[in-house]
């Protein structure tokens, strides 16, 4: 059974939900409606875009295209997870990108290999859809890890300092910084795991069904794909952080100050 298409006459109505948001911003003076608004014009050009993009991309299917837009995709995820720490994008632009195209992409082709078993494991409909849930979450994951992590050891100079002091590596010394960083990282992703299926369905089981496979392939299809995201994010965050480390600390251990923006 195939999706039911939505009309642009029937789509415009769901602009019309944004009305409820304006009209309570307005009463309780939120100051959301210029973001909202502008975040929605932004979303609405990008996917429209992308979705004409995509449509030439899959009808083509090249190997070397797809290849190419992937690695598009990384760079986009890495210049937005570098813009939500407070790093200069110059210093660690190259092993954050590093760090990035070898977790999507080793995960991508095991998947594409081993599990879903595709003949050509360059194919957009898997490559590109697959590859962007991964950078997705991935990136939300590294915004967070690389900025706790570094924010963390600044915060708390003093202590990290002493421990140098004592004698430990630099390996040793920031260890705590990186576990909390980790965790953190972790967490929206492991919270949303425990609940799925009870209190919400998630999107790549949600898009199976409605592209017409039975609700049993939609579920191994969304176990594998989380299990991929959380495996994902755990080793970008580790793989950034460890990376960076040898741009951003110097040879006693110190961080440098000039990979920092302020």
């Amino acid at each position: 059974m195939e999706t039911i298409n939505i009309s642009l006459p029937a789509l415009s109505l769901v602009f019309l939900l944004l009305a409820l948001p304006v009209i309570l911003s307005r009463a309780y003076n939120l100051g959301v409606i210029k973001p909202l608004l502008s975040s929605v014009a932004r979303m609405s050009v990008q996917l429209l875009l992308i979705g004409v993009f995509l449509k030439y991309l899959f009808f083509w299917n090249n190997a070397v295209l797809n290849l190419a837009w992937l690695v598009i995709m990384i760079l986009v995820a890495v210049f937005s997870a570098i813009r939500g720490s407070a790093m200069k994008p110059g210093k660690i632009f190259l092993p954050v990108f590093a760090s990035f195209a070898l977790t999507t992409l080793s995960i991508l082709f095991y998947l594409n290999f081993f599990v879903i078993r595709i003949n050509d494991v360059f194919d957009a409909r898997y490559l590109i859809v697959l590859g962007g849930m991964l950078l997705g979450n991935s990136l939300r994951g590294n915004i967070v890890g690389i900025d706790t992590f570094y924010r963390s050891i600044r915060k708390d100079t003093k202590k990290y300092l002493y421990v140098l002091s004592l004698g430990a590596t630099q390996s040793e010394a920031a260890r705590p910084y990186i576990q909390e960083s980790v965790r953190l990282a972790l967490k929206p992703t492991l919270a949303s795991m425990a609940t799925i299926g009870i209190v919400a369905l998630p999107g790549m089981m949600t898009g199976v069904i409605l592209g017409g496979a039975t609700p049993e392939v939609a579920i191994k299809y969304q176990l594998m794909i989380m299990i991929a995201i959380v495996v994902s994010t755990l080793f970008s965050v580790l793989l950034t952080i460890l990376m960076t480390s040898h741009i951003c600390f110097t040879k006693f251990g110190t961080l440098r100050g000039d990979v920092f923006i302020n």
